[in-house]
């Protein structure tokens, strides 16, 4: 997976932080799912099912078409990460659940996932009660 660099036109000292930060994020994400032999997209998605969920709105949650959805998944259940089973609501459709090998897989990655938590290391409670707020906040502008 491409991680993107700071664009050289981020007009504010904040536009610039705000891009290194994802840089590093992605940069950690991709190297905690690749200790564990995953993709960045396998890890996404596996962390996504931790309740069951229709091949639909895993596609529409992380805005992608459904036919890498059915590729993703197909992969996971190749390693019985994930298993699929009839929607009791609609058996047309199909939910996708972690199986407890995924369940112990996600949680090893979840743990050497340091970024967030190493990241936010560095700030005070109070600190990291004002990122949390402000981050709220301009999600919410979005």
């Amino acid at each position: 997976m491409a991680v993107p660099s700071v664009p050289a036109n981020a007009a504010t000292a904040l536009e610039q932080a705000m891009f290194t930060f994802v840089d590093a994020y992605n940069q950690a994400w991709e190297t905690a799912a690749s200790e564990h032999d995953m993709s960045t997209a396998h890890a996404c998605v596996l962390g996504r099912v931790e309740t069951r969920r229709s091949m639909g709105e895993l596609a529409e949650e992380l805005r992608c078409d459904a036919s890498n959805i059915t590729q993703i998944v197909a992969r996971l259940e190749a390693r019985d990460l994930v298993h699929r089973e009839p929607n009791p609501e609609d058996r047309r459709s199909r939910h996708i659940v972690r199986t407890p090998s995924g369940d112990d897989l996600y949680g090893e990655f979840e743990q050497s996932f340091e970024f967030p938590r190493a990241a936010a290391a560095n700030l005070d409670d109070a600190e990291r009660e004002q990122l949390t707020a402000l981050l709220q906040k301009a999600l919410r502008a979005a």
